[in-house]
């Protein structure tokens, strides 16, 4: 990671910004030799279809589940006052 101050980060703003996109570059910019701040090419979010595909390739619960799902629920019902605006 190349180290530079934050004077050449502000006059070199749109350079560093284009090396870190299209070369893939960091940078670590420091005021006063102290580390203040990275420059670095943004990670790939996730997209609802990368979420979509996964779920899909994810294994489904074993059929005992929703079973002891419930029974938690029920469980941890018992130690909180009844909530007033639940309709069972």
């Amino acid at each position: 990671m190349e180290r530079i101050t934050a004077t050449e980060a502000s006059r070199n703003f749109s350079e560093l910004l284009n090396r870190a996109r299209y070369g893939g570059e960091s940078f670590l910019v420091e005021r006063n030799g102290e580390a203040v701040a990275e420059i670095r090419p943004a990670r790939k979010g996730s997209t609802v279809a990368d979420a979509i595909d996964f779920l899909k390739t994810t294994p489904l619960p074993d059929p005992d589940f929703k079973r002891d799902m419930l029974k938690i629920i029920a469980e941890r019902k018992r130690d909180y006052p009844r909530d007033p605006w639940d309709d069972d």
